[in-house]
């Protein structure tokens, strides 16, 4: 991925003073969708106006995760992906505030006390309409603008932003878009191409036996995304990309062992295995199947590259930020 360096910040140590004074969008952001977009972007419009650094507070885990950690909340942009979009966005740090029960039990004047003037110094706070904070989501919009009002920072709070056909667009939508195979669905709201990292691995080669060698990488075990064949590029550490094909799922035909997302990448030939790599979905081209044998799955695979190929060959960006991720 391309797109400036980005400071991240975690444990509870004070800004930089080069940091400090700054304008600092809060939310979890993940997925860094459209909605969350146009928070950032109104953070990034003050900043720029008022010449103060750029800064997004976060929180990790996902709280919902903390609250239910039986359910956890499968997470669209791992924290290191969502570190290179920000950076993309013109971030210059995120600060990941570490978030458990006891975080979650702090008064809401406390965190404004503690983090928002102490530790962060903000100078102008950005958040969505609906922002709550504090013990028992007791700390609102309304008393935050009012706790702006007596430590001496702005605060701005940027309504929803909703799609063609008026609905809000949030990350819950695109993962129940992705629990479906409908990347492309989801790539309209997220504003860019979904995506994910991971470290090659070394599997049964049972691809390269198929004259299919494939780069595979181990999803977390909560990832929504549905069974199926995918057109797909990847991104290697020196920026190089890839068009590619990919699987995810257990290989009915052969063993129904554990998931994992193996791409065969077209024009080829070289070692990836421990290499970490990102992998832009562009289009859902069918589920996965169990096939008779071995010849029937090689004429399937041969079809869906003719596929992979023409999805890939036709596809514009969506946006600049998906030139940073996929293009």
């Amino acid at each position: 991925m391309r797109g400036a360096s980005i400071a991240r910040l975690s444990g509870e140590a004070p800004l930089d003073l080069a940091l400090r004074n700054g304008v600092v969008a809060i939310g979890n952001f993940d997925g860094v969708h459209r909605g969350h977009q146009s928070v950032l972007g109104t953070a990034r419009e003050i900043a720029k106006a008022e010449g103060k650094p750029l800064i997004c507070l976060t929180f990790e885990p996902h709280p919902r995760t903390v609250f239910h950690p039986e359910n956890p909340v499968p997470r669209l942009t791992p924290a290191p992906i969502r570190a290179k979009l920000l950076a993309a966005l013109g971030f210059d740090a995120v600060v990941e505030q570490a978030f458990d029960k006891t975080f979650a039990g702090v008064e809401p004047e406390d965190f404004v006390n503690t983090v928002l003037v102490e530790r962060l110094g903000a100078a102008h706070v950005v958040a969505g309409f609906d922002f709550h904070y504090g013990r028992r989501r007791a700390g609102t919009p309304q008393t935050l603008i009012v706790a702006g009002e007596r430590h001496g920072f702005g605060a701005t709070l940027v309504p929803a932003m909703k799609d063609g056909d008026g609905e809000t667009i949030s990350s819950s939508r695109i993962r129940e878009l992705l629990a479906d195979g409908a990347v492309a669905p989801a790539a309209a709201l997220l504003g860019y191409r979904w995506t994910i990292g991971g470290s090659v691995q070394e599997g049964q080669r049972l691809g390269r036996t198929l004259g299919y060698p494939t780069a595979n990488i181990l999803l977390v075990p909560d990832t929504m995304l549905k069974f199926g064949i995918y057109a797909v590029r990847l991104r290697r550490a020196d920026g190089t990309l890839i068009d590619g094909v990919a699987s995810f799922g257990r290989r009915p035909t052969f063993d129904n062992g554990v998931a994992l997302f193996e791409t065969f990448l077209f024009d080829f030939s070289g070692d990836l295995y421990g290499e970490t790599v990102a992998i832009s979905l562009f289009d859902y081209l069918r589920g996965e199947e169990k096939f008779d044998g071995a010849e029937a799955l090689i004429a399937q695979m041969d079809r869906d590259c003719d596929n992979a190929r023409a999805v890939l060959a036709g596809a514009q960006p969506l946006s600049a930020l998906d030139r940073t991720i996929a293009f």
